[in-house]
């Protein structure tokens, strides 16, 4: 008898450079017993250093693309990463709307690891009213958090991506200047845990997306919200602290790196 193995859809990003975006996706849920089916909400231009460019795709394309997918086969889990287009989230937002039971991580990129913007003020919106309330697990850096509610305080910021509707809210604390990344849990109104990490020393490429991947991946494997929270995060600091360098900018998170200690 075959193995079986949970599906998982991402609407993500097309990196060229193979750092972030649906690469990233396909080799964080396959390091998780997961199979990856995807839907490009954008392609760009981009490297290891930044983003040049970048081509939402149409709206009737990536409705079509989700629908002949969940015709075809069960989907676990969501992951939701770079949106790039207001009409995106709209579309987005129809899929979700028709399957409810479906667990969603979203991690909400708004801007390119070298400092370009890939949100406007119309997508942010966007975000807000038509992503945030079908969100189960929202992963913002302190930036996104701050961006999207308009707040500073990190902990007023996540309490009121939770009234927007998310059920939990890890605001990740990589962007801080603090001896240890922090990041902070929200749920059911109140921050209920704070996850401290080793800092480590580079910038690295696709990690948001490795993080809200695997949560998602541990959530299609029936896992509850906050041990995929605690077993995502655990993953990706791993998969940071095994990086490598291809490229003049940031380093690539190592997705695999549990078979490497193997060897």
């Amino acid at each position: 008898m075959s193995k079986t193995y949970p599906v998982v859809l991402c609407f993500s990003g097309h990196d060229p450079s193979g750092g972030a975006g649906v690469q990233a996706d396909i080799e964080t849920l396959t390091s998780h017993h997961c199979h990856c089916v995807s839907v490009i909400t954008a392609l760009t231009e981009q490297d290891s250093r930044d983003v040049k460019k970048m081509l939402p795709q149409t709206p009737e394309n990536i409705i079509s693309q989700a629908n002949t997918l969940f015709d075809d086969m069960p989907i676990a889990a969501i992951k939701i990463g770079l949106v790039g287009h207001h009409e995106t989230a709209q579309a987005i937002s129809s899929i979700l709307q028709q399957h409810p039971e479906i667990p969603v991580v979203f991690d909400p990129v708004l801007a390119a690891g070298g400092g370009t913007s890939l949100a406007n003020a119309q997508l942010l919106e966007a975000m807000t009213e038509f992503l945030l309330p079908y969100t189960t697990i929202l992963t913002p850096n302190t930036m996104e958090a701050r961006q999207l509610t308009k707040l500073d305080e990190l902990d007023a910021c996540g309490l009121a991506l939770l009234e927007k509707g998310c059920q939990y809210v890890l605001v990740t604390g990589s962007h801080e200047s603090t001896p240890h990344v922090e990041n902070r849990l929200f749920h059911k109104q109140q921050m209920i845990e704070v996850f401290s990490w080793n800092r480590l020393p580079y910038s690295y490429h696709g990690s948001g997306c490795t993080l809200a991947s695997s949560i998602a991946g541990l959530l299609a494997q029936n896992l509850d919200g906050f041990s995929a929270i605690a077993e995502g995060q655990d993953y990706t600091w791993n998969a940071l602290n095994f990086a490598y360098k291809v490229g003049k900018g940031q380093h690539n998170p190592n997705r695999f790196f549990w078979v490497e200690g193997r060897e």
